[in-house]
């Protein structure tokens, strides 16, 4: 991130702005819908200026930019419509302290004014560090469209009454009033009219303090495979009102960004044959949250019924009369198998599939490896990366047929997935020779359907 984003206070401070034509209109139009002390100099002033200057909006000097003019403003624009002049008048201003805006000159500003979608006090600013303002401006239409124009009514409302509000408690209590008024009250007080707001606001307010202390919920959600948009939308909504998140290791950094600023995030993590939080700790860690009031994701790669020890987090949670719901997701085998453009059955092929983990709480896992060696079976393997030679021993050794296909899928959904294709036979060495550093699924009994798809990721591998 280039330009990092900010609410600047202008209540009373001065902007001065360097321009008089079309393009110092433009950006005189969004300067002035702030509070700030608007200086204008432009010996050749178009008429819309010279309106905006006998109303009030703005001081307006009939004259080029010198030194000194710039001196104690908050910010400076450069919108001569003359490269030379806004080099000028911006170098004065930088000697002078003041950041600098030139306007349609990104390498020379030291600061960009965003799209903005304006529903005063709530404003949304959008922006693509110069490199889309198409792009910005398609989102500032698609937001001005989803968000309605009585927001900025309730908001201002709603501000007003943050003292009163304040009488209840920090936390998850006062957030469900403010989304009670905002996503429920609010709106159907506005309907009836503005007068009609702050009584509801008021007999909200007394509903949320007579209310008892909101009991502690636990969601076991799925995050997925790791691309945060193959998150459901259930997911989503339970990550937006978690208190607190207790996440595995495998998490992908982009889901995480998607929690509440104020929700407390907790790796609980789990690494086969290696260093792990006991499953007693992370059970204790989620009833004790859920225990103090708080709604608590748990938050597991893939969907949380599979080979994610669900059971017995929810009987601990049950133990402790605890609510709980469970929040399905797209399981690893599903997004590996597509990564490879194959299914997990086929008609004359096989009618079943087996999901295996390659290792359990005692080591090495044992299989029907005998039912899975026959020809035409097909079977997705978990946490098989450091099992891979003893998986493929157990199959040889039951009569599997070295060519037998294999692919094994690596980051399966992300930007950085990659496959693998080899038979059951060079299995090893090829795993460890390809030396995977991230969660990598075998799909055995498939092979990807397109060459391209292996070249393509057998390229990524040269290339690291």
């Amino acid at each position: 991130m280039q330009h990092f984003p900010i609410f600047l206070n202008l209540r009373g401070r001065r902007v001065v702005l360097s321009g008089g034509g079309e393009c110092a209109l433009a950006k005189l139009r969004l300067i002035l819908k702030s509070e700030a002390e608007v200086v204008v100099y432009a010996d050749a002033p178009v008429t819309e200026l010279e309106d905006w200057a006998q109303g009030g909006k703005l001081t307006l000097v009939r004259r080029p930019m010198n030194r000194g003019d710039a001196k104690g403003a908050a910010l400076f624009y450069a919108a001569n419509d003359d490269p030379t002049e806004d080099a000028r008048v911006a170098a004065i201003a930088d000697a002078e302290g003041v950041l600098v805006n030139v306007v349609d000159n990104l390498r020379d500003s030291q600061f960009i004014t965003p799209a903005i979608v304006d529903r005063d006090p709530v404003t949304v600013a959008i922006g693509t560090e110069g490199a889309a303002p198409v792009l910005a401006r398609a989102i500032k239409a698609d937001l001005e469209a989803r968000l309605p124009v009585q927001l900025g009514t309730l908001a201002r409302i709603g501000k007003a009454f943050r003292k009163a509000a304040d009488a209840l408690p920090m936390g998850r209590k006062r957030r469900d009033f403010w989304r009670d008024y905002y996503f429920a009250e609010g709106p159907r007080a506005i309907e009836q009219g503005e007068d009609e707001v702050t009584p509801a606001l008021k007999a909200l307010l007394d509903r949320h303090l007579a209310a008892d202390a909101r009991v502690g919920h636990v969601d076991f959600v799925g995050a997925g495979p790791g691309d945060p948009e193959l998150l459901t939308l259930k997911a989503r909504k339970a990550l937006d009102e978690a208190d607190v998140i207790i996440h595995d290791r495998l998490i992908a950094p982009e889901i995480l960004e998607l929690a509440r600023r104020e929700a407390v995030l907790v790796e609980a993590g789990k690494e086969g044959f290696g260093p792990s939080v006991s499953q007693d700790d992370i059970n204790a860690m989620i009833v004790a949250e859920a225990q103090q009031g708080h709604q608590v994701v748990r938050l597991k790669s893939g969907d949380p019924t599979v080979f994610g020890r669900l059971d017995e987090e929810i009987d601990a949670c049950d133990a402790a009369a605890i609510s709980w719901r469970v929040v399905p997701g797209i399981t690893a085998a599903s997004a590996a198998v597509a990564a490879v453009g194959q299914s997990l059955t086929k008609r004359d092929r096989n009618s079943s599939v087996r999901l295996l983990t390659g290792h359990d709480m005692k080591g090495f896992a044992e299989h029907d490896w005998k039912a899975l060696a026959r020809p035409g079976e097909v079977a997705a393997i978990y946490m098989g990366k450091k099992t891979a030679r003893f998986v493929q021993g157990r199959l040889l050794m039951h009569g599997a047929d070295p060519a037998t296909p294999v692919s094994v899928v690596e980051n399966a959904s992300r930007a950085d997935q990659r496959v693998l294709a080899c038979t059951l036979g060079e299995l090893e060495p090829t795993l460890s020779d390809a030396a995977l550093a991230g969660p990598a699924l075998i799909l055995f009994g498939l092979a990807p359907r397109r060459a391209e798809l292996i070249a393509r990721d057998f390229d990524r591998m040269e290339q690291a």
